[in-house]
């Protein structure tokens, strides 16, 4: 994992340069699906479960594409809205999952249900940029 400043959303695809974007992902789906194209988490959430659970858990560790602040992506479930210029379509929550687990701490299990962020489809190509604005379309 690591951090970029700014990426290229590619409809049908997902992110340049993710391995779910070349389909060589752990659980990269054949076909391709929609809910694989790009993932989301909340800062919020993720300090809120370092505190509650005292481990050093960070961004990285939650392996999510795009790490938000100051929304809240359960309501973009069903629900179309932008990141910069780039128009997104929330799909379904993104859980934590038993590889997850293995990959950075047990406890995320139970700790992240239904605070584990989103899964999204790509509904425009362009670029996201840290400290784009996240706004429902």
């Amino acid at each position: 994992m690591t951090s970029k400043g700014s990426v290229y959303a590619v409809p049908g695809k997902g992110l340049e340069g993710d391995r779910y974007f070349l389909g060589v992902g752990t659980f990269s789906p054949k076909p391709q699906r929609a809910d694989f194209e790009i993932t989301f988490i909340e800062q919020e959430k993720i300090a809120a479960f370092a505190a509650e659970s005292g481990v050093a858990f960070s961004g990285m560790d939650a392996r999510r594409n795009v790490v938000t602040q100051g929304v809240s992506l359960n309501e973009f479930v069903g629900r179309e809205f932008y990141v910069g210029g780039v128009r997104i379509r929330g799909i379904r929550l993104c859980e934590p999952c038993t590889h997850l687990a293995r990959l950075s701490f047990p406890g995320i299990l139970d700790g992240l249900v239904h605070k584990g962020g989103l899964r999204a489809q790509i509904l425009s190509e362009g670029p996201i940029s840290v400290g784009d604005d996240i706004k429902l379309a």
